[in-house]
């Protein structure tokens, strides 16, 4: 399937329509992680609407790139994004979290164009490295993508995932960081900080690129440098907003993991997102 060659503005309109999904599933299953959601959005955008060999036709194409949500949470994000791009039908997305649906509420396999299940922390990325390594064995030219949280790099396993990718040298692997300063219990600086953090990941092998994470056209710059960068691979430092486009879910660690608990505030959410789309 050939992609429409969409402009930047269409882009960051399908973000903000990502945005008013994830709201609108969080709020009908009353559980899930809007903030998460809504700041990945312009990122997932990009990526399956510019960006990705991904055909919903043909889902399990051999030299497809591949794409992993590590941070699991952000399964509405996700969800929205593939039902968008044609993998399922849109009107399944009212499924979320409901025992009928295989819309879990952490990124689940059984959902066409899901990769691989994720939602416990760090597990993300060591499985896009190994997609990374099979694809260099197979003499693959696709990709892997990994979106990875700022809370979720305080696991230790991250840090293993970064070790291998470089030894490897596995350049076909681009791992996004939400930078987003915000986890569960509060800010990702008073929690754990680190900093030198982009000096840290450098010290491990790795490229990095820092972006703000909702610019559609830095967005897409990074992946391109990202795609022309040798022997290394790529981590792009996505500078975004925690419940990007939400008044009162902006930088506020309730909503990490809580719906809009009336109905004056879920229309309040949905009214602010369709004004800025």
């Amino acid at each position: 399937m050939v992609l429409k060659d969409y402009t930047d503005e269409e882009i960051r309109r399908i973000a903000y329509d990502i945005r008013i999904k994830s709201v609108q599933m969080v709020y009908s299953a009353n559980s899930g992680h809007p903030g998460g959601s809504l700041s990945v959005a312009d990122i997932l955008a990009v990526l399956y609407f510019r960006e990705m060999n991904v055909d919903p036709e043909v889902i399990d194409q051999k030299y497809r790139d591949r794409f992993v949500m590590s941070k699991g949470h952000a399964s509405p994000a996700l969800y929205a994004t593939l039902s968008m791009r044609g993998f399922f039908p849109t009107d399944l997305l009212t499924g979320f979290r409901k025992i009928s649906s295989k819309l879990e509420g952490h990124v689940h396999y059984g959902v066409p164009g899901v990769e691989a299940s994720t939602g416990s922390l760090g597990q993300g990325l060591g499985i896009g490295v190994g997609m990374a390594i099979a694809s260099k064995l197979d003499s693959g030219s696709n990709r892997v993508y990994v979106i990875i949280g700022d809370g979720e790099i305080e696991e230790g396993s991250i840090w293993e995932s970064f070790m291998a990718g470089s030894k490897y040298k596995l350049d076909n692997l681009i791992v996004i960081l939400d930078r987003n300063g915000v986890q569960l219990d509060g800010f990702t600086d008073q929690i754990m900080p680190m900093p030198n953090l982009q000096d840290r990941i450098r010290s491990f092998g790795w490229n990095v690129i820092d972006i703000d994470g909702h610019d559609v056209s830095q967005i897409t710059s990074a992946i391109e440098q990202a795609k022309k960068n040798t022997g290394k691979p790529t981590l792009i430092y996505a500078r975004t907003i925690k419940g990007k486009g939400v008044s009162y879910m902006e930088n506020n660690p309730k909503y990490h993991g809580s719906a809009p608990e009336s109905e004056e505030l879920f229309h309040k959410a949905i009214s602010e997102l369709e004004a800025a789309a």
